[in-house]
């Protein structure tokens, strides 16, 4: 059996039904402390805004607060969303980053933030219709690929967001040449071929530059041809992982960062001692996908009383299957052999965890728990 790839920890800063978002940061404080003892490798803190359950928007800010409260952990971004910042700016937070935490910090970069459009920009072509759930020979389930994003994208919601994220007219420039600016910018090379651009303090960081991706698309392609290391999302797109780590590894060209790929994957997971409690614990992810996905914003992630009396329709359940039927949810032995098929399937370097409960030492504990349990497997 394949030696178990090291765990590392994603975290949204998740607001609880009931709590605040200032009680939420405090326990991403704490969680981090606990993780680090716990033997993780790395903890990541994602962007996301207008979410009434979500307080981490500015994972340069968490990132320090994270940082500031251990003290060998590597500490990074999943993920920083380029079509809300530019190269500079990026490059000059993750710089002051580095020069108080050296050796640290991780610059993951995502490309959301612009709308995908169709010919005349107008909303994309339909996609086709998804192939049906399937195992992989490892026994993964790979479920079929969502096709409401371009719905989500296009809601007014969506709209507001993007107005309130970006300067009137502004437009985000392509993904590759933002990642090319984001590296010459931390190697001191960038010119514009009449003056250089020396970013004080960014130029000769110590940061490791991650890509995000959710398919085989641009994003793939983009962390293959650079040879950057690729984080592949099965807690967010289940259904395209597998395309995804086969295009970067297909595109991958050795660098100075890597001689060869390096594949991150992804996955929700929630553990308890025995696995009727993981799944009493786990009862609100359900409700709060779809708060999500119905583009209302994730709602504060509620306990499981609040979420056995939320009403539900056929329609929603199949809205959330993908990532409810995904979730790996049970006791640390059951978990772990999940994420044992997941990375098997995936050929994963690494397993990056994102776990959310109502109850903070619920989610503590399952990150304690899953720990253990791996590093049984070895």
């Amino acid at each position: 059996m394949k030696p178990p790839a090291p765990l590392s920890v994603l975290d949204l800063v998740p607001v609880s039904s009931g709590s605040t978002a200032a009680q939420a940061l405090r326990n991403t404080a704490e969680l981090a402390r606990r993780t680090e003892e716990f033997g993780y490798r790395r903890y990541w803190l994602a962007e996301h805004h207008l979410n009434p359950g979500v307080a981490g928007t500015t994972p340069a800010l968490v990132i320090q607060l994270v940082a500031q409260a251990t003290r060998t952990i590597r500490v990074g971004s999943g993920a920083v969303q380029l079509g809300h910042h530019t190269p500079l700016a990026v490059v000059e937070q993750f710089g002051l980053l580095d020069a108080l935490f050296p050796g640290r910090i991780d610059l993951g970069l995502g490309r959301s933030g612009a709308p995908r459009t169709g010919p005349g920009g107008g909303p994309p072509p339909p996609a086709a219709p998804p192939e049906p759930g399937r195992h992989t020979p490892e026994g993964l389930y790979i479920p079929p690929r969502f096709t409401g994003f371009a719905r989500l994208i296009h809601s007014p919601r969506f709209r507001l967001q993007l107005g309130l994220l970006q300067q009137p007219k502004a437009e985000t420039p392509d993904y590759a040449e933002q990642i090319d600016d984001i590296l010459a910018l931390f190697a001191g090379t960038y010119t514009d071929g009449e003056a250089e651009a020396v970013a004080v303090p960014g130029a000769g960081a110590d940061v490791a530059v991650w890509v995000l991706g959710s398919s085989g698309g641009q994003s793939a392609e983009v962390a293959g041809e650079r040879g950057l290391p690729f984080a592949a999302n099965y807690h967010v797109s289940p259904g395209t992982v597998l395309e995804a780590v086969e295009a970067y590894r297909a595109a991958f060209r050795p660098s100075a960062a890597l001689a060869e790929p390096y594949v991150l994957v992804s996955a929700d997971a929630v553990v308890a001692p025995d696995d009727g409690t993981a799944r009493e614990l786990a009862a609100g992810y359900a409700p709060w996908v779809r708060s999500i996905r119905s583009a209302e914003g994730a709602m504060p992630f509620p306990t499981p009383e609040e979420a056995a009396r939320l009403p539900w329709t056929d329609e929603e359940r199949a809205l959330v299957a993908d990532r409810v039927d995904t979730q790996f949810v049970g006791s640390p032995g059951t978990v772990a052999k999940g994420l044992a098929t997941l990375r098997d399937a995936t050929g994963a370097d690494e397993l990056l965890i994102t776990t959310i409960t109502h109850g903070h030492e619920d989610r503590v504990r399952s990150y304690e728990l899953l720990a253990r349990a791996w590093a049984a497997t070895a």
